[in-house]
């Protein structure tokens, strides 16, 4: 009897767990960047839209400052892939090195600005960009957005190609932005964020080229960033995607749920980047820091400069997916 009763009594409760379980399941999410930062808010959104329209039954917890992959963030969609991570909001440059054809946005002067990024990221060309993701073990669900990157130094104005040369500037570490500093005659220094703003400190690096937002919020002033120029070269869009398995093990109502706050964050978190811009470029400005702005020629220096990082980096992403992304531009 007593047998039959502790037997019953572990039914019951594995019964309890696994209902538990089923009940209130748990994610993890890796981001770059923290809430100070549109980044970190738009995976923070998504986790808190999750949370209210699943009435508490999911939870994404948020682990920001890529601290899932030791601070490497560009070893973040290999995790993800491997399941060591569950969900990220990612950065097309971060997840480049494993999915070639998401350099499409970090060719040097492909967009010239938002309305260029969104014919691209709404049309045939960011579909063709999901698949290649999809394709490689990882569900996309949505867009966001990181900005466009702009360039500032420690050292002096930038106004032309020639205004780069031999100056140290940090890059992410990816092939093609070496390759387009190269071409602009600087000398491009791969490392990650973490490692910059000390390098910047002491001057182991004179500049870094980064979007007003992280410019703004990271104080990149106070570390003798008092040069910046806006050029536009780039946008960095991000990406709210999910493991596959996760993903097939969940129930369709619950990928809905995913994908639909996502989407909703996602448009959000745009909004609120670019309307912050000029109020951020009106701030940075009151902290002493010298603003350039380049004519219409000056910007047409930068990109004939680099017109051959454009020529040699199509064939790797893709001739078809480049040429859908300039079409689309075209077509506006």
């Amino acid at each position: 009897m007593k047998l039959t009763r502790c037997f019953t009594a572990l039914a019951v409760a594995a019964t309890l767990s696994a209902s538990f379980s089923a009940a209130a399941r748990e994610y993890s999410v890796s981001t770059v960047l923290s809430d100070a930062f549109p980044w970190g808010q738009a995976a923070q959104k998504w986790a808190d839209l999750v949370e209210e329209r699943s009435k508490g039954e999911i939870t994404l917890r948020v682990y920001p400052n890529a601290q899932l992959v030791a601070g490497d963030q560009t070893k973040e969609f290999s995790a993800m892939r491997s399941g060591l991570i569950d969900m990220a909001v990612g950065s097309t440059i971060n997840w480049s090195p494993q999915v070639p054809e998401l350099n499409l946005f970090s060719l040097p002067f492909l967009m010239a600005d938002s309305a260029d990024l969104d014919a691209i990221t709404q049309g045939e060309a960011g579909k063709q960009a999901f698949e290649a993701i999809e394709k490689r073990g990882i569900v996309p669900l949505a867009w966001g957005e990181n900005g466009f990157r702009e360039l500032s130094n420690s050292v002096k104005p930038i106004r032309t190609p020639e205004d780069l040369s031999g100056l140290k500037i940090r890059v992410v570490g990816s092939p093609l932005f070496q390759d387009t500093f190269t071409a602009l005659g600087a000398n491009p220094t791969q490392m990650s964020w973490a490692d910059a703003k000390p390098a910047l400190t002491t001057g182991a690096v004179d500049g870094q080229e980064n979007p007003l937002s992280v410019f703004d919020v990271a104080r990149v002033d106070q570390v003798g960033q008092k040069h910046l120029t806006l050029w536009h070269y780039m946008a960095d869009p991000l990406i709210f995607a999910v493991n596959q398995r996760v993903w097939k093990q969940l129930p369709e109502a619950d990928r809905e749920l995913l994908r639909q706050a996502a989407i909703d964050a996602g448009k959000w978190e745009i909004e609120l980047s670019r309307s912050a811009e000029a109020k951020r470029l009106e701030d940075i400005r009151a902290r002493g820091v010298e603003v350039v702005e380049l004519t219409e020629q000056e910007h047409e220096a930068f990109v004939q400069a680099t017109h051959s990082v454009q020529q040699s980096w199509t064939p790797k992403i893709g001739a078809e997916l480049v040429e859908a992304a300039r079409s689309a531009i075209n077509a506006q």
